[in-house]
């Protein structure tokens, strides 16, 4: 855990803003409005109390929630308040579903890509015509918005079109707008979409909610009339909204608090197709840093965490006897995220546009140390950089033979001085790999976020003679992005199905920036016309079948060898989750979901949620 102390005056103000938070259930008016103007972190004083006033007015009515009933998230803002107050409509400019909106949000189906399950949610069924041009989607009868208008297919059709109308401007619209020639709904219960080409994995990528993946349905009788959806903040509490399908909505939010309370008319109860949720309340407050985190939690103020460092979290469940990790009270206190950690360089300019010299750089690191050192051994390391989940092991164990020749993990100090000697280097006087009077330099760029293992691995980049550095500047993503680093230590998260397609997709030769431009997509600035002809036919083989796995292997045939960026470790979620108060929290033994209170599948894990007490 972090060193940074934590006075009792600072411990106290912040349990006490939690605290107040729960307790704000089972007070009487007058109170809420002192509790309210007490907690909220603002610049301007006399603004603030003209607003809190008011929403306090009108949340006379809260209704009585006790702490055993209540969910407790901390989770996001900075300097422990949000800045995002107020934007509730899912398309407005600033607005983000990860700090409790994700509650929000129904999707017509889930997917896990823990246990591979779809779950069909809002949707019923979906069906593809042979050749993957056309996609029909049924939607469950009974399916409520909050005001008692029926959910209908003209409502995912009106959001599809919605999104092609507006973009790129709002989100996923450009990818929507580039796949669907037509939407439109055969009647209140089906979904028909015409592609402009064959679309195999559209139903995945936009028809789900997976991870932190998926489509905000809205609502056609509101949106109809709003103009420009990205200024439409659609958050006003006295007429229930922001409207949603789901079975909270949103009660009270302040700049240090926001309150999501059960409706207990929620569409899904009233057909039978499941139970009300045991949590009554979910109440989120924003983190200030791990340590004062930490405090929360071993105090029991809380009921589950943002990602934390390992060694955070190893304190926290040690310390708290209620408390623990997707692997239990044990390493590596997490699971694997969809988010590995690479190290890539600007392939387009020398000297690491050579891929001898970027396999010499990856047999020079030794990740087991890496890991041990930088993340105290709760981590793995990572072949490729696609996630190592099980619905992934088959992509996996169709390369074995690849990676036994290209084995992308092995710490090969030998072979790497081989390398870099076969390109006409030499050490200097201080060890120092050089040529024409120039040191092999790689200055490494990266976030404090990702800074566990940046420094172990740069040191053990200075002892195989590379002129190493690790750094953490304001302006990293300026220089990945624009090509400007030496090379960088980043995550890359684009698989959320059985899939390595979404990841493998960016390498798009034609679509290679150049150094200087902006190049998001595909910093690495990689890829070859051979590589993107294997691509063409990978996005054609559909997700589960025997064809995506062969193309794979041919991928991979190409990939390995050039190695275009380096697989370093899996990253892994270190989120933290209470017993006291709820149990049956997704685990090892239960991975029906992943944990993680931002991503689009927790409306999915708070269903499961059984109280304790």
């Amino acid at each position: 855990m972090t060193e940074k102390k934590v006075s009792r005056r600072d411990f106290l103000a912040l349990t006490g803003l939690a605290s107040a938070g729960i307790m704000l259930s089972s007070c009487q008016p007058k109170v809420v409005e002192k509790i309210v103007k007490e907690t909220v972190v603002v610049e301007k004083k006399v603004e603030v109390q003209k607003e809190v006033t008011k929403v306090v007015e009108k949340q006379v009515g809260l209704k009585q929630v006790p702490r055993e009933r209540t969910l407790a998230v901390c989770y996001g803002g900075s300097a422990g308040a949000w800045a995002t107050t107020g934007i509730a409509g899912p398309y407005c400019t600033g607005y983000t579903h990860q700090d409790g909106g994700a509650i929000l949000l129904e999707p017509l189906f889930f997917y896990s890509w823990f246990s591979g399950q779809l779950t069909p949610w809002i949707g019923e069924s979906y069906q593809y015509n042979a050749d993957f041009t056309e996609l029909t989607i049924k939607i469950r009868k009974g399916v409520e918005w909050s005001d008692g208008v029926p959910f209908t297919a003209r409502d995912v059709v009106f959001t599809l079109n919605m999104l092609i109308k507006h973009a790129p401007l709002l989100g996923n619209s450009a990818m929507v707008k580039d796949a669907v020639k037509e939407a439109t709904a055969a009647d209140d219960f089906t979904v028909k979409i015409v592609f402009n080409r064959p679309s195999p994995r559209f139903f995945h990528e936009r028809m789900t909610s997976k991870g932190d993946v998926g489509t905000y349905w809205v609502p056609e009788h509101v949106y109809k009339n709003v103009e420009d959806p990205t200024t439409f903040r659609w958050f006003d509490p006295e007429k229930g909204e922001p409207l949603t399908t789901g079975p909270y909505k949103l009660t009270l939010w302040t700049s240090t608090q926001k309150f999501f309370d059960r409706r207990d008319d929620w569409w899904g109860a009233k057909i039978g197709f499941a139970p009300l949720p045991q949590v009554e309340r979910i109440l989120y407050i924003p983190m200030s840093d791990e340590t004062m985190a930490a405090q929360l939690a071993i105090s029991n103020v809380i009921d589950t965490t943002f990602h934390l460092r390992a060694a955070t979290l190893k304190n926290i469940v040690e310390q708290g006897p209620t408390w623990i990790a997707h692997s239990g009270k044990k390493a590596p206190y997490g699971y694997i995220d969809y988010w590995p950690t690479v190290m890539g360089f600007n392939d387009l300019e020398p000297p690491y546009s050579d891929p001898d010299l970027r396999w010499a750089v990856n047999c020079a690191i030794n990740r087991d140390q890496a890991i041990e050192v930088g993340l105290g051994g709760c981590g793995k390391p990572a072949y490729l950089p696609i996630p190592g989940w099980p619905v992934m092991q088959p992509f996996f164990d169709s390369i074995k033979d690849l990676l036994e020749k290209y084995n992308t993990i092995a710490y090969d100090p030998a072979k790497s001085e081989s390398l870099v000697k076969g390109k006409g280097y030499v050490k200097d006087k201080e060890g120092i790999w050089t040529k024409d009077g120039k040191r092999l330099r790689l200055e490494i760029v990266s976030i404090a976020f990702l800074a566990d293992i940046g420094p172990v691995v740069a040191e053990q980049l200075r002892k195989a003679g590379f002129e190493a550095s690790f750094i953490t500047p304001a302006d990293a993503g300026d220089r990945i992005a624009l090509g400007k680093a030496d090379a960088f230590i980043w995550g890359i998260g684009t698989c959320t199905a059985a899939d390595p397609y979404p990841l493998l997709g960016q390498f798009v030769h034609s679509e290679i920036v150049k150094t200087g431009e902006s190049g998001w997509n595909n910093p690495y600035r990689w890829g070859t016309p051979e590589f993107t002809e294997v691509l063409k036919e990978m996005n054609m083989a559909p997700i589960g079948s025997q064809k995506l796995i062969e193309v794979f292997h041919k991928a991979m045939e190409i990939w390995l060898p050039q190695l275009p960026f380096l697989s370093l470790t899996e990253f892994y979620h270190h989120i933290g989750m209470n017993t006291l108060y709820w149990t049956n929290w997704p685990t090892e033994e239960n991975a029906y979901v992943n944990g993680a209170s931002w991503h689009l599948t927790w409306p999915f894990l708070v269903h499961h949620l059984k109280a304790a007490k």
